[in-house]
């Protein structure tokens, strides 16, 4: 019975393994060749081992019990533990959907996370997501103990270097699954280290993140008066856009979220901002929720790559945007209905929106959803 619930497991993370491989179409082609290498991968796991396993298990009456551990083992293991936190090269214990069990303090300054907010996410959401699957994939397989893996990957954070992972199974004695031990290594000769700070420094860098916030409302502010309002979406966008947010894309009209007009998109590109814009904003999950609940949305690192939808050709917006940070929020005047909806994306190694931005960017909505609304109550007082 245990074999057939192990079986049963191993075949839901196949299904969804395969899920995450028709995602991943919209990744860009150089990237491709390490999709495909997973997708062959995931063949040869269901002619290698899953058809086997089903005949065998269809012949069998009953799952023989596995033994248990040795006490050598058991000491063994503890050793392991004591070296996985005081070691310095970066550790990461993950399970074989790639979710954080524990991290060491090395892996914790490569990665710019800390251990506490790590344990218990995937570590797949530190990366970027052209290696995601294939991560995902080779973790699923040395779960299965078929043996240690070796792959490139590259951090979010730090797109340009790249890190070589490795992984191996390893089953700490209070674990009931086997899990993976990822060991990340730089691949490139020097990796550029966070500079420790002074006391002083930290202030200096709050003090100029709170000036450029205070221009940037300035700059909205600006945008919204100075102009007729029918233009005050268009004029706010563009403030927003570059220095703020890689993506603005503006949703607005009567009976959210049913009736609504994409009408503002500005990307990295026409032709990209071009597919967003055709895209139907009552298909966009974000969109439905900041609309229906008048709640600014802030997302780091998505898990979910169709929070946003998907384009023409089926392939995650997210996911195509390369999108790491994102903030959809409703434009709505004082105890008045929604209007529209303002989603603001970062993308790459672009640091994820913080706190006070989302603060910010709420306090910018009222007074745009004012400035949307004006043409509205001019109409009503003629």
């Amino acid at each position: 019975m245990a074999e057939t619930d192990e079986f049963g497991e191993e075949l839901a993370d196949f299904v969804r393994r395969v899920a995450e491989l028709k995602a991943a179409r919209s990744v860009p082609s150089s990237d491709l060749p390490t999709v495909l290498d997973a997708a062959i991968f995931e063949l040869d796991h269901v002619a290698d081992r899953l058809w086997p396993r089903y005949e065998r298990l269809a012949r069998a009456s009953m799952a023989a019990s596995p033994g248990g551990e040795g006490t050598g083992e058991r000491q063994e293991l503890r050793l392991l533990k004591a070296l996985f936190q005081r070691f310095p090269l970066p550790f990461a214990l993950v399970d074989r959907e790639t979710v954080v069990r524990r991290m060491n303090a090395a892996a914790s300054a490569l990665t710019g996370v800390r251990p506490g907010y790590a344990s218990g996410r995937p570590l797949t959401g530190l990366l970027a997501h052209a290696d995601q699957v294939a991560f995902r994939t080779q973790a699923a397989a040395v779960a299965r103990e078929e043996g240690d893996r070796s792959l490139t990957v590259h951090l979010r954070q730090r797109p340009s270097v790249p890190v070589r992972a490795t992984l191996t199974a390893l089953r700490p004695g209070d674990e009931p699954r086997t899990g993976v031990l990822v060991v990340l290594q730089p691949a490139a000769p020097r990796i550029p280290a966070p500079e420790p700070a002074a006391h002083p420094v930290p202030d200096l860098a709050e003090t100029t993140r709170h000036a450029a916030l205070l221009d940037l409302v300035d700059a909205m502010t600006t945008a919204l008066l100075d102009g007729p309002a029918e233009g005050a979406l268009q004029r706010a966008a563009h403030v927003l856009h570059g220095r703020f947010a890689d993506w603005v894309v503006a949703d607005v009209g009567d009976g959210l979220p049913v009736r609504t007009v994409r009408t503002v998109v500005l990307g990295p590109s026409r032709e990209e901002a071009a597919v967003v814009a055709a895209q139907d904003p009552a298909a966009c999950p974000l969109v439905v929720e900041a609309a229906r609940g008048g709640s600014p949305v802030l997302r780091v690192r998505p898990a979910d790559p169709d929070a946003f939808g998907r384009d023409a050709s089926g392939a995650p917006v997210l996911v195509r945007a390369d999108v790491t940070s994102l903030l959809c929020v409703p434009l709505a005047v004082p105890d008045g209905p929604v209007r529209g909806v303002l989603t603001l994306f970062r993308s790459g190694a672009r640091p994820a929106f913080s706190l006070a931005e989302a603060q910010v960017t709420d306090l910018m909505s009222r007074h745009l959803a004012l400035a949307v609304a004006g043409p509205a109550r001019g109409d009503a007082g003629s």
